[in-house]
């Protein structure tokens, strides 16, 4: 094609004075130049594509991609993603080598459904989210998710590799509502050597250097339908987020972030994560805008998350309280805090003993916040009777409600305090606060 081009051109200028000719003689010689440098740059080779997880490190930073070309004088443009210390990836590559720390899991819950004529009938439901594989010890495989992915399910299975045959039963091992941040362990007994073998731990990167217009790759449980990725650009750093009557500082970008991505990972183009992607954040009525929730928040809960665990059944402590939910509209039509309403107290309980009053509304209990009864709930089994927790309400009086912090020495469940700590579902909240 080039030659018959070259000729009809050249054809064209033969009756034109020599300088003229010369001139567009020389065009397409140039125009021919080019066009074998566009055939050298189209040569380039991909090799050597090193794994990008680290083995058992949380913090080990993956390996860098080794290019070769066809000219050297082509690979000294890309000396900068050659730099081991700063190697960039495809998405390709980060599709292939990082899908195995991120997880499917699958959760079953029952809901109460209020009947047409009265009463409630209890059905079972599933749920789908991702998680992230970020830790192992010697009894478990650690799994970052968000917190509404988890929260009151009744079971929880993670799948592997996105394969059916790599499926397996998962706990909640903690949870931070507040956050909307959670971990599940899955027993290493469970998991064959083979599969064990074949997942990578994430490496969590630095979310604090991301810039603005920085490439990120997404992937997660998109829908509920299996692994899937995309990809797209950070739009927006610190972007204040106001859901559920909390408010949290995200990561904003225009990849793909849809029900079933929740607790996936967000990755920069070094394979490392630097978000927890949470569709609960993101808007059906906006395109191109999804959220995650930096790591640089994120890592210091989950490395705390981890390290909790469940109170024996017989020592579990409680504060002997009636509760009930304060949910987001509600919050919105009293213009009262989010949170869980104290709605009666044991006599002599822990939580009347420490200064708790009915129609106090709980937003936090020892530090983690406390959005619903099923958080409070959950909390609640990671504690032994006599332990001292501080927890804080919001107390309204005559200006409004203000917050006051009490400290609250657990007790032990008997048959009188177990029908006090009840997680009572309330559809007529606002004869409580009229």
């Amino acid at each position: 094609m080039y030659n018959e081009n070259f000729e009809n051109n050249y054809q064209a200028v033969k009756s034109e004075n020599k300088h003229e000719k010369r001139k567009i003689v020389k065009k397409v010689k140039n125009a021919a130049v080019s066009g074998v440098v566009f055939g050298l740059s189209a040569g380039i080779v991909l090799t050597g594509v090193s794994r990008l997880g680290g083995d058992d490190s949380v913090s080990k930073a993956p390996s860098s991609i080794q290019m070769s070309t066809t000219s050297d004088t082509l690979a000294a443009s890309y000396s900068q993603k050659d730099d081991k210390s700063s190697g960039t990836y495809s998405v390709r590559d980060i599709a292939a080598e990082c899908k195995s720390s991120v997880v499917s899991i699958t959760c079953t819950s029952v809901e109460s459904v209020q009947g047409f004529f009265g009463g409630a009938r209890q059905y079972e439901s599933s749920s789908a989210g991702s998680g992230i594989v970020i830790a192992k010890d010697d009894e478990n495989l650690y799994i970052a998710t968000n917190n509404h992915v988890v929260s009151g399910a009744k079971e929880i299975s993670v799948c592997f590799n996105d394969s059916e045959e790599q499926v397996y039963k998962a706990e909640t091992k903690g949870t931070d509502a507040g956050n909307d941040l959670a971990i599940a362990a899955v027993s290493l007994n469970d998991i064959p050597e083979d599969v064990l073998n074949s997942i990578v731990i994430a490496t969590l990167g630095d979310s604090d250097s991301a810039q603005i217009g920085e490439q990120v790759v997404a992937i997660g449980n998109a829908l509920g339908y299996g692994q899937s990725v995309t990809s797209g650009y950070i739009s927006a750093l610190g972007r204040q987020v106001d859901i559920d009557g909390y408010t949290a500082s995200l990561i904003q970008t225009d990849a793909a972030i849809n029900p079933g991505n929740s607790g996936g990972a967000l990755f920069n183009m070094k394979g490392e994560v630097i978000g927890i992607n949470s569709a609960k954040f993101s808007s059906e009525e906006v395109e191109g805008m999804g959220y995650a929730i930096p790591v640089s928040v994120a890592e210091p809960i989950l490395e705390q998350l981890m390290t909790m665990d469940k109170a024996d059944s017989s020592k579990q402590g409680t504060l002997g309280i009636s509760c009930r939910d304060v949910s987001s509209e509600v919050t919105e039509m009293y213009d009262i805090p989010q949170g869980v309403y104290v709605d009666a107290l044991e006599d002599g309980g822990a939580a009347e003993e420490a200064g708790i009053e009915k129609g106090d509304i709980i937003i936090e209990f020892d530090g983690k916040t406390v959005g619903d009864k099923s958080a409070l709930k959950n909390l609640l089994e990671y504690y032994e009777a006599g332990d001292s927790v501080k927890v804080k309400v919001e107390r309204r009086d005559s200006s409004g409600y203000k917050e006051k912090t009490f400290e609250v020495t657990l007790k032990k469940a008997d048959k009188q305090s177990s029908d006090y700590d009840s997680y009572q579902e309330y559809n007529g909240l606002g004869s409580l606060f009229g």
